[in-house]
């Protein structure tokens, strides 16, 4: 068999059968500090198809900085057919400051596709883009809820996007989600210019979540067995299927007081049940916060303090009985699977 090209970037080489970490210049701190964005790139002896695998776009989402770090530890990379590109912390500057934001208060997940010359967010598009995600034949994008609110694992996908779906049902988190691509995105622009990206969404910003770690690792895994980039062994496959969704919507405070949630994340609920309840400090005035269809609740605020019309719980419309099902077979099969180790438990 003929050696494969090795594969460059930023001035290096990656021989085919190795691994290297590369650093791709991006600023200068105020106080000379350089600033890169950081990656691992893993170069498979045989041929296959070139991915991606990103998180801490938003700087305070460190569920995918986790999953990375797992990822890149899993003994299945040793037979890699393709190419690898890990970045594992793509908003350096927020992540240091503990930020979904940059610091001109720009979130980098509108920035794209960024400019050479333009804001900070847009020169680290522009890079991680260019010198990245387009090199790629597809990738997948690590994200959490925002700081005070919690996901359940779900992928996001595009609309009329057969790439994506099928990376979606091989992921095979409890929930997928078509959702519509918003200007300036990493997902929208990246489809545009022919790189599908598949957004897997999990647990809660500033926190780690043992499930929602093992899910995303779990889920890229099956991925790239899917695509042809690993062996089957010691990959399982997904007990269930996903279950898609084409909707969902927030549920909000009706007036602002304190919250009593009385569901979770995965729970499945009926059209008129009692999610919450937001009372007044002097527990003279109550109002429930009520199902408006049958679902799935995907999202929720963990904050007991709300103000009128804050987003309370995300509920998507699915087939409540097989749904809660999946989350329970999921998350026995996470607790079982001999991939983790008990060492990696949190």
């Amino acid at each position: 068999m003929p050696s494969r090209d090795p594969f460059e970037i930023a001035g290096q080489k990656v021989a085919p059968g190795t691994r290297a970490q590369v650093d791709l210049p991006i600023s200068i701190l105020p106080d000379h500090t350089p600033v890169g964005l950081s990656l691992e790139v893993i170069h498979g002896k045989r041929p296959g198809p070139t991915m991606f695998v990103s998180a801490a776009v938003h700087g305070d989402e460190l569920i995918g900085v986790e999953i990375v770090r797992r990822l890149l530890r899993t003994p299945q990379l040793k037979t890699l057919r393709g190419t690898l590109l890990v970045i594992p912390v793509v908003n350096s500057f927020g992540f240091l400051n503990r930020s979904r934001y940059l610091p001109d208060r720009r979130d980098l997940n509108r920035c794209f596709p960024g400019h050479p010359s333009g804001s900070l967010g847009s020169r680290l598009a522009h890079i991680f883009l260019n010198d990245v995600v387009l090199r790629c034949d597809f990738g997948i994008d690590l994200h959490s809820a925002a700081i005070h609110r919690t996901n359940l694992p779900q992928v996001r996908i595009s609309p009329l996007d057969p790439i994506t779906r099928r990376m979606a049902i091989n992921f095979a988190a409890p929930v997928v989600l078509t959702s519509p691509l918003r200007d300036g995105s990493l997902r929208a622009v990246a489809s545009a210019k022919g790189t599908p990206v598949l957004l897997y969404e999990a647990g809660e910003g500033l926190r780690f979540d043992e499930m929602a770690v093992r899910a995303g690792v779990a889920g890229i895994l099956r991925v790239m067995r899917a695509e042809d980039m690993l062996p089957a062994k010691g990959i399982a496959q997904s007990r269930r299927q996903s279950h898609v969704c084409s909707s969902s919507t927030w549920l909000r405070a009706p007036v602002g007081g304190l919250l009593r949630t009385f569901r979770a994340e995965g729970e499945t609920v009926k059209a008129g049940d009692a999610l919450a309840t937001v009372s007044d400090p002097f527990g003279k005035t109550e109002e429930d916060i009520l199902a408006p269809f049958d679902g799935i609740l995907i999202g929720r605020a963990i904050l007991p303090v709300v103000n009128e019309g804050d987003a309370v719980f995300h509920l998507a419309k699915l087939m409540p009985r097989a749904v809660a099902d999946t989350v329970e077979d999921m998350i026995t099969q996470l607790e079982s699977d001999p991939l983790f180790d008990e060492d990696e438990i949190i």
